[in-house]
C-alpha cells in the first residue's frame, strides 16, 4: 500500500474516495460547549438571585444610575445651548456604563467609545473633562495615563485592538492588569472588532470586550448587520467565553463583568459580555430617531427603565426610602450645577496647541505650518 498522507491510505493509482468527515488528524482546537452563551440574558434583580446581592452595593449602583441620568440630562441640553457640539447620550444605558467602570480595580484600564463618557466620569473623571473632546477644545481633555482610561475613541472599534495589545504587553511585562474595552453593536461590524478579538484570543490576552447592544448602529438595526444568534455567540468563533446579560439589569451587568475581569486577572483569558439595553434618545443630537423607530417601541423600553426596577428592588427590601432617593437626587443636582458653571465658561485656547502632541520631535512640515499660524496670529494682534 502506498501511503499518500500520514493519515489516510488509498491503493496505488486509486482516486481518493469523497470523505464526508475531515481526516482522524483534524480536532477541535476547543471544545464549544463552554464558550456558549446562555439562551437568554442573565437577570438578578426580580430574580431569587437578588438576595445574595450586596445591599451597599445596590445602594451605589443606585446613587450612580441617578447621577448619570441627570449627567446625561445636563450634557444634552449644553448641545442645544452651543456649548457642545455634539453629545452621544447613554439615556437609558446607565446601567452599563456605571457597572464597566465599578467591576475594575483602579490599576485596570478602561478603553471606552465616543458614547461613554459616563463610564469614564463614573470611574471618577471630571465631568468637564470628559466632554472636553466634544466640545472641540482639546485632543482629548485628560491624561489617559492619570485616569487608566484611553482617549474617548470616535472611529469605530479601533480602542479594541488597542486594549488587547496594553493588556498583552502588561502579561508581558508580570503586570496585574485587566483592560475593558466598550464598543457598540454597530461596532462589532468592523474590522477592528474581529481583530482584537482573534488577537486576544490566541494571546490569552487579559481583555473583556463589552458590547452594548442598543438594537440600532445610528439608524441600521442589529438583523441588518449580523444573522448570527446573538453578537455574544461570536465570541465561539475566536475560541472566548460568550456572555449575555439584560443590559439594564445593573447588578447582573456589574456580576457579569466582575466574574470576567477576574477570569481574565488570573489568565484566563478573555471574554466577549453583550449587554441587551436600549438608547431612549437619538444616536446624537444630530439625529432625528423619529425616521427609523416607532415612538411605541421607546414606550416599552421606558417601562424596563435600569432605574426604575433597581428602584422597585431596594424599595421593597426596604433598603431605599423617599428620603434616601431625595439624598440621590440633590447630590446629581449638585454635579450638574457644577457641570453647566464651568462649561458656561468661556475656554481660554491657544491655536498653538494643534501642533502639541502629534509628534515626539515635530517634523518639518508641521514646523513650517507652525511658523505660518503664529506669524499670522502675531499679525493678527498687532492689528
Amino acid at each position: 500500500m502506498q501511503q499518500r498522507s500520514s493519515t489516510v491510505q488509498e491503493p496505488p493509482g486509486a482516486v481518493p474516495a469523497y470523505r464526508p468527515t475531515p481526516p482522524p488528524a483534524w480536532q477541535p482546537r476547543t471544545d464549544p460547549a463552554p464558550l456558549l452563551p446562555d439562551a437568554e440574558p442573565l437577570r438578578v434583580l426580580g430574580t431569587d438571585a437578588v438576595a445574595d446581592a450586596d445591599p451597599a452595593l445596590l445602594l451605589r449602583l443606585y446613587a450612580e444610575l441617578i447621577r448619570g441620568r441627570r449627567y446625561n440630562a445636563q450634557a444634552t441640553a449644553l448641545t442645544k445651548q452651543g456649548r457642545l457640539a455634539v453629545y452621544p447620550s447613554t439615556t437609558g444605558q446607565e446601567a452599563c456604563e456605571i457597572a464597566a467602570a465599578l467591576a475594575l480595580e483602579e490599576r485596570d484600564w478602561l478603553f471606552p467609545s465616543y458614547r461613554d463618557t459616563l463610564a469614564a466620569v463614573a470611574r471618577g473623571l471630571d465631568p468637564v473633562q470628559a466632554l472636553t473632546l466634544l466640545r472641540g477644545d482639546w485632543h482629548t481633555g485628560y491624561d489617559p495615563h492619570e485616569h487608566r482610561i484611553a482617549p474617548l475613541c470616535t472611529p469605530l472599534a479601533t480602542q479594541l485592538p488597542h486594549a488587547v495589545g496594553l493588556a498583552h504587553a502588561a502579561r508581558l511585562k508580570g503586570d496585574d492588569v485587566v483592560a475593558l474595552a466598550m464598543v457598540g453593536d454597530g461596532g462589532t461590524s468592523e474590522g477592528d472588532f474581529h481583530e482584537a478579538l482573534n488577537f486576544a484570543a490566541v494571546w490569552q490576552a487579559p481583555v473583556v470586550f463589552f458590547v452594548q447592544n442598543n438594537g440600532f448602529a445610528i439608524s441600521v438595526p442589529l438583523a441588518k448587520q449580523t444573522a448570527a444568534p446573538s453578537l455574544a455567540h461570536k465570541a465561539v468563533g475566536y475560541g472566548m467565553p460568550g456572555r449575555l446579560v439584560d443590559g439594564n439589569d445593573a447588578v447582573a451587568v456589574h456580576q457579569v463583568l466582575t466574574e470576567a475581569v477576574a477570569r481574565a486577572r488570573r489568565g484566563g483569558g478573555p471574554t466577549l459580555v453583550e449587554a441587551i439595553t436600549y438608547r431612549i434618545d437619538a444616536h446624537t443630537n444630530a439625529d432625528d430617531a423619529t425616521r427609523y423607530r416607532a415612538a411605541g417601541e421607546v414606550e416599552t423600553w421606558r417601562a424596563h427603565d435600569p432605574i426604575l426596577i433597581l428602584e422597585r428592588e431596594l424599595t421593597e427590601r426596604g433598603l431605599l426610602d423617599e428620603d434616601g432617593k431625595r439624598a440621590a437626587a440633590e447630590a446629581a443636582e449638585t454635579m450638574a450645577a457644577d457641570l453647566r458653571e464651568r462649561m458656561n465658561a468661556e475656554p481660554v485656547l491657544d491655536p498653538m496647541d494643534l501642533f502639541s502632541h502629534v509628534y515626539a520631535e515635530q517634523t518639518a512640515q508641521l514646523r513650517e505650518q507652525a511658523a505660518q499660524l503664529r506669524a499670522e496670529l502675531d499679525a493678527e494682534g498687532e492689528a
